[in-house]
């Protein structure tokens, strides 16, 4: 059983920050002890001075395109290009080609990434209009939980029954992560701009199509339903101000029947941004103003927003460069989005303890993963190693995304992922992508 010492590390767990030796043996972490307390011996020993060891983050939204869809990206190319940003687990969505809107679609998909995945895995079960009896068979402690579009152009799993989201809201055990935007709205905002730009609708009307009340409709309505039938309701990709006053802080997070996340993006960018990057920015929900960015970053800081993600999903250049009304909305983010938080954290907006509670803490206590999220003792060794004073640019060349771009190319980071493991192997070290293991599924204590 291979042995790796991190010497001398400082490790960020757990709202501290200290300076540690971190003893991995085979999967787990077999030791953590203040640095020079204990002499250990192992069969490969890191210096890990003047660098930070954090918990490898959970990623828990992701499209990896995989299956139907692998023109853009798939399972093997973007875990590597997230295990290569230091994210070490994964949820994937379930809006793929065929969407996983039955069991055994589902597990199809855990049996793909069994062997190609190397980073850890889970898969949400997609809703349709008719599969609540698919919904049902879904075991929690097995499958991270049940997601529901409330809008974007996602065919028929589109959700838009009130009637079967109360049966869905109801009766489903496990929990329900929503995207919600009231899609009538959005097509009426559409209406009004096609008469005025015809088919030359601009980029930077985006924000005002999928516009705060379109977010904020559906987000109400949700959190009322969820609290009409007590389920247990995670509300991704907030984007708006307005949103956060449906979520709590007073009460933590295990108290919590309703959370939400916040993604790299709008934490990032603002509408401003689109004169210059365009469709590459093009998300759903859109990214909105600076006040509304300045509000989720509070909100993170503060406790209303719960866990942060990256929502990474791929499209190719061609597909992003035709015309606003006909480009795809989405883009790769898994490789950035860590160092995109450590440079929010040069900015003084995050502390690194904030950064890792809300990456990793959070999201494995929200879901009640088992053994992972944390540096302690016992739990699988999912790690990342960072010098948090490396600067180096994103550029076409370093991008690892099947797709070949990524909307923060030319961007110069502070910080740089050095190494990171995963199950305590080592899948990325110094630039290169160490080939040879794959991610275990995840498992819920649920």
């Amino acid at each position: 059983m291979k042995t790796t010492l991190i010497r001398n590390v400082s490790v960020v767990n757990e709202d501290a920050t200290q300076v540690c030796d971190v003893l991995i043996r085979g999967a787990v972490i077999a030791h953590v002890s203040a640095a020079g307390a204990h002499q250990y011996t192992a069969d490969e020993e890191i210096d890990g001075t003047g660098k930070h060891l954090l918990p490898g983050l959970i990623d828990d939204q992701v499209h990896f395109r995989e299956p139907g869809l692998t023109h853009k990206g798939d399972l093997y190319t973007e875990s590597r290009a997230a295990v290569a940003g230091g994210i070490t687990s994964y949820m994937e969505m379930p809006n793929t080609s065929p969407p996983a809107t039955t069991i055994e679609l589902l597990e199809q998909k855990y049996t793909r990434a069994s062997e190609v995945s190397l980073a850890n895995y889970s898969f949400f079960m997609g809703t349709s209009n008719d599969n609540l009896h698919e919904l049902l068979k879904v075991d929690p402690k097995t499958v991270c939980g049940v997601k529901i579009f409330l809008g974007s152009s996602t065919g028929d799993m589109l959700v838009e029954s009130c009637g079967i989201l109360n049966m869905i809201f109801a009766q489903v055990k496990t929990l329900v992560a929503l995207h919600c935007e009231v899609d009538p709205m959005i097509k009426a905002n559409l209406e009004r701009y096609k008469k005025q730009y015809g088919d030359d609708v601009p980029v930077t009307a985006h924000h005002l199509i999928r516009d705060e009340m379109a977010c904020y409709a559906s987000s109400l309505a949700a959190v009322e339903m969820a609290k009409r039938h007590g389920t247990r309701l995670h509300i991704l990709h907030i984007s708006t101000a307005k949103e956060l006053e449906l979520f709590r802080n007073d009460i933590p997070l295990k108290e919590k029947q309703i959370t939400a996340e916040a993604c790299t993006h709008h934490l990032w960018f603002t509408n401003d941004d689109y004169a210059t990057k365009g469709n590459y920015i093009k998300w759903n929900p859109a990214v909105k103003t600076a006040a509304d960015r300045e509000a989720l970053r509070a909100a993170v800081n503060d406790d209303r927003i719960d866990v942060l993600a990256t929502d990474h999903a791929p499209h190719t250049i061609e597909e992003k460069e035709q015309s606003y009304l006909k480009a795809p909305s989405g883009g790769p983010l898994v490789q950035h989005a860590l160092v995109a938080l450590l440079e929010l954290y040069h900015q003084g907006v995050f502390t690194l303890e904030k950064i890792v509670r809300k990456s990793s803490h959070n999201v494995a206590d929200m879901f009640s993963i088992d053994k992972r999220g944390f540096i302690r003792e016992g739990y699988f060794a999912d790690l990342v190693l960072v010098d948090l004073n490396a600067p180096w640019m994103v550029t076409k060349e370093n991008v690892l995304y099947k797709c070949g771009w990524s909307p923060f190319e030319g961007q110069v980071f502070t910080s740089k992922v050095m190494t990171t493991w995963v199950n305590g192997n080592k899948v990325y070290d110094n630039g290169h992508i160490l080939e040879g293991s794959v991610g275990s599924r995840l498992t819920f204590n649920r």
